[in-house]
């Protein structure tokens, strides 16, 4: 039930919360660039139809321009103008048609006449166009008699004099541009509005939303003073669903992972404290089985002993002797063992004093030589010329050096060499341990710690584990490096005491 627990609010925090937030955000983020991108379709969509009113007013201008200076040399015989005027309205679908008027606004020629009968000097724009003597164009739509729907343009026929002549009116048919409009983008709300925002044309629209202003793009135009409102399309939410779908899926891809890594890391960490705590516990069950069996066993090994002793002195042949020395140095053993229990049961018994590591060095030296000399190795030392002060039990540290080196000489199977080296840093010194021997498995390194464990035919599989029971007592670290036919370095590092 604790575990359970601790994964769900493990999930949660991993999982369940980021989702949240980070879908949030990123959904919202989602419906941000979607309104960004429609906005930009319906400007994108306002400049195209912009560009074409502005090419067809500016076309139509032109037209106009040029058959101004035909109809400014027959104004006396405007009948003449009046085949030039249909030929021209036939050719181009835009018009619905096309008129010559005098300078006071009567009819003189003209296309088929749409539109009603009616005064063209009593038109508004042309008013404008005979007092401004420019181009104007119809600020409202008419509607001929073909039901058509047009936008009228003027332009003024001028003499040498600037003097006006003569008026052509072009009506404009909205419908075309309305089907042009369908063609391009059939399904665009948008409408056309004059300067006073009255609507001119409209598709696909209704009075309701064109008096409701919001979310409409609008551009004005470079031809005309009109502008040109298109409706930001609706969000698609199929579209969005599946975004925010693809985010939400990705999200959770990254927080399972993440969860999964987590989980693993966590049960790695548990899984090394178990060991160790297991570990802890072997040896404390060492520790008691010492503390309670081992001066049980001494002490009848001292009566034994003695007894070698003076049947040693007793028997006194050659072969007799040959027997005790074997006894003895079996009880010796024996002894050894037994005292290797003793210390791993109470590795801090002894008093901790400031020791001078070099000095303890210095002391063990002789018997390390000696000891490589037998096995026909050479042995450097590399030790700083200043006192190393480091507190320590001094005996338990002249076993774990001996107890190091002799592990390095065993390690060598012929001839070789050993480093004995002791580095001052600025908190801690550093005595290492090299050997050349023929090094340890890589898969043997993580095992070698652990009560018991040995490689060698005769070991009790404690020695290490003495070494780094006593040093960890020391508050200390030893650490072994070692590659298979290379050798060994035995790390340990101890803090230094500080001259107060």
């Amino acid at each position: 039930m604790k575990r359970f627990k601790g994964n769900f609010y493990l999930y949660l925090t991993i999982v369940i919360i980021p989702l949240l937030f980070l879908g949030l955000y990123f959904g919202l983020d989602i419906l941000k660039e979607n309104d960004f991108k429609r906005e930009n379709q319906a400007k994108w969509i306002a400049s195209i139809y912009k560009e074409q009113w502005d090419q067809f007013i500016s076309e139509t201008v032109t037209s106009l321009e040029i058959l101004s200076i035909t109809a400014r040399e027959n104004l006396d015989s405007p009948k003449k103008m009046e085949p030039l005027l249909v030929q021209v309205n036939q050719n181009d679908p835009r018009y619905g048609g096309l008129y010559l008027l005098d300078s006071k606004g009567n009819l003189m020629a003209g296309t088929v006449p749409l539109r009603t009968e009616e005064n063209f000097s009593e038109i508004p724009f042309i008013k404008e166009v005979i007092k401004a003597k420019d181009i104007i164009i119809s600020d409202h739509k008419e509607v001929l008699r073909n039901n058509q729907l047009v936008i009228g343009l003027a332009t003024p026929v001028l003499d040498e004099k600037n003097e006006l002549k003569g008026i052509l009116v072009a009506d404009l048919r909205i419908d075309y541009m309305k089907n042009v409009m369908k063609v391009l983008t059939p399904d665009t709300k948008l409408y056309v509005v004059n300067g006073g925002d009255k609507p001119i044309l409209e598709m696909n629209v209704d009075r309701n939303e064109i008096y409701k202003q919001k979310d409409w793009v609008t551009l004005p135009m470079n031809q005309l003073p009109w502008n040109i409102k298109v409706k930001i399309a609706d969000r698609d939410l199929s579209e969005l669903g599946l975004a925010i779908s693809q985010i939400i899926f990705i999200i959770l891809i990254i927080t399972h992972v993440l969860y999964l890594l987590i989980e693993y890391i966590m049960l790695r960490i548990k899984t090394k404290k178990e060991r160790k705590e297991n570990e802890i516990h072997k040896l404390e069950l060492v520790g008691s089985l010492a503390a309670s069996t081992a001066h049980e066993i001494r002490n009848p090994l001292t009566g034994v002993k003695g007894f070698i002793q003076l049947l040693s002195e007793k028997y006194t042949k050659e072969e007799d002797q040959y027997y005790f020395n074997v006894i003895n140095s079996e009880l010796n053993r024996i002894n050894q063992i037994v005292g290797e229990f003793l210390i791993l049961g109470k590795p801090t018994a002894q008093l901790m004093n400031n020791v001078n590591i070099i000095e303890t060095l210095n002391e063990l030296k002789p018997l390390i030589v000696s000891e490589a000399n037998a096995h026909n190795i050479e042995c450097k030392w590399l030790l700083p010329d200043q006192p190393v002060m480091v507190k320590c039990a001094k005996d338990q540290m002249k076993q774990v050096i001996l107890n190091l080196t002799k592990n390095a000489f065993e390690s060598i199977e012929s001839c070789g060499t050993i480093q004995v080296k002791l580095q001052l840093l600025e908190q801690e010194c550093k005595l290492e341990i090299i050997d050349n021997g023929k090094g340890i498995p890589e898969e043997d390194i993580e095992k070698i710690f652990q009560p018991f464990y040995t490689s060698k035919a005769t070991g009790t599989g404690l020695g290490l584990v003495i070494c780094k029971r006593i040093i960890d007592s020391f508050d200390g670290k030893i650490q072994i490096y070692s590659t298979v036919s290379v050798g060994t370095t035995v790390e340990i590092t101890l803090p230094i005491v500080k001259n107060k």
